[in-house]
């Protein structure tokens, strides 16, 4: 407005003078009186010139100072918002363009499953991510954006974090984790099952008792938090081994809030699509009774038995063809021991045997404590099954684990046990369980 304001003055000003020479001319002719007068107009017109001039120089300063400022507080308040919506948890909508770039386009391959993929990447900061890529979708996209933010501003010191996001229109659709380095706890119990080893992890490793009891404590504590200390109970729905990871400490986080579900503090809800993993699922889940935390506890309860155990709750036994073979199921194995006294019979054999100077014994109270508490979360009446907070009172010594009333264990009649893959082909993701 001020320059324009200048150029208009300049303008009335330059025509005023021309003007005035112009009546000087027809008035006095070409005297001496003329040119005096005609000289001191055109320095008046040169120096409105150079007014005008100086304005102009001004007028650019000025704005350009006030873009660069603007430019400035526009950054300030981008990194302001990233950083807040860092602290408060928010997801980041990533650009499809920016994990491309992360993951080397999709090179380093992490986990596989039937509807999705996991990446290794390396966001421009430097931060170690993993990628999930997921084909197909449930949801449109306003309801997966809630989504995101609700799984995301669930945070707990045993969960991983969901750092962002990616719509990528007509294409699949992308969730940001936190990357954790000594992958799932599957690849540090279950020896030499391929099927558990990816990533960076093909060597295969025994995890420690006392690291399997801590593991054990971890994830009940990240399981009691979902169910009762969120404002909207989150169900997990597919607790296994191979979505719990461990950090470069050992300690358990949680993963793959793909099949978690919002819901209400009283609420259950009838699911008419088994969506978990096979050998985990509780029997309400077959029976199309209402699904609860109570399913979340049961699948906690298979997970303590192979931790313990060191091996598959349901897999083929002896020599010769797998037709010629028959199927062991632990949790029957485990009931048997326990009530019988034996229960150091069920544990992991590798923890049995020496291991030089890292030689650490397998305390039999701690065993019993777990097998105890694996079979009351294992109960087939949902209603005997004790809460994740209860867990974590009885792993934690507050409250005794005393043996459970025995339990029917109908799922092995539930379960087909001829459409159950063998161990060795059981397709089980490292990860983030890319199902």
């Amino acid at each position: 407005m001020e320059g324009r304001k200048g150029k208009i003055v300049a303008g009335a000003t330059f025509s005023s003078l021309l003007i005035l020479i112009i009546v000087l001319w027809l008035c006095l002719g070409l005297s001496k009186t003329f040119f005096l007068l005609a000289g001191i107009a055109v320095a008046c017109i040169l120096s409105v010139l150079v007014w005008v001039l100086l304005q102009h120089a001004a007028l650019n300063r000025r704005t350009m100072s006030l873009v660069r400022r603007s430019t400035l507080e526009g950054n300030e308040l981008r990194l302001e918002y990233s950083f807040l919506r860092k602290v408060a948890g928010l997801p980041t909508k990533f650009r499809y363009k920016d994990l491309e770039v992360a993951t080397d386009h999709f090179q380093a391959l992490i986990g596989r499953g039937a509807s999705a993929s996991v990446f290794k990447g390396i966001l421009d900061d430097g931060t170690q991510v993993a990628v999930k890529r997921i084909e197909g979708a449930e949801h449109g996209d306003q309801e997966f954006r809630s989504e995101v933010s609700a799984v995301a501003s669930v945070q707990h010191v045993n969960l991983v974090r969901l750092l962002g996001y990616c719509l990528n229109p007509g294409g699949p659709r992308f969730l940001v984790y936190e990357y954790i380095h000594n992958g799932s706890l599957a690849t540090w119990i279950f020896p030499g099952d391929s099927s558990s080893c990816s990533g960076d992890h093909h060597h295969r490793k025994c995890l420690p008792w006392a690291l399997r009891y801590c593991v054990a404590v971890d994830v009940a504590k990240a399981l009691a938090y979902l169910h009762n200390d969120c404002r909207s109970r989150v169900l997990h729905l597919d607790i296994k081994p191979e979505n719990i990871l461990l950090d470069e400490g050992f300690r358990a986080l949680v993963s793959d809030f793909g099949l978690s579900k919002l819901m209400g503090r009283d609420q259950s809800r009838i699911v008419t699509t088994i969506r978990g993993t096979r050998g985990y699922l509780a029997p309400e889940w077959f029976l199309e009774n209402g699904i609860s935390e109570k399913s979340d506890i049961y699948s906690y309860g298979m997970v303590l038995l192979e931790m313990v155990g060191g091996r598959r709750n349901v897999m083929l036994v002896g020599d010769g063809q797998p037709s010629e073979r028959q199927w062991s199921y632990f949790p029957k194995i485990v009931s048997e021991k326990v009530r019988e006294g034996k229960a150091m019979q069920v544990v992991d054999e590798r923890l049995l045997q020496p291991q030089g100077s890292e030689d650490v014994e397998v305390e039999k109270a701690q065993v019993e404590t777990l097998l105890h508490v694996a079979l009351w979360c294992i109960q087939e009446n949902p209603k005997l099954r004790p809460s994740m907070a209860r867990v974590v009172d009885m792993l934690e010594g507050r409250i005794p684990a005393d043996l459970p009333p025995e339990t029917e264990m109908i799922i092995m009649d539930i379960l087909s046990m001829d459409d159950l893959p063998t161990a060795g082909t059981m397709n089980y993701s490292s990860i983030l369980s890319g199902r």
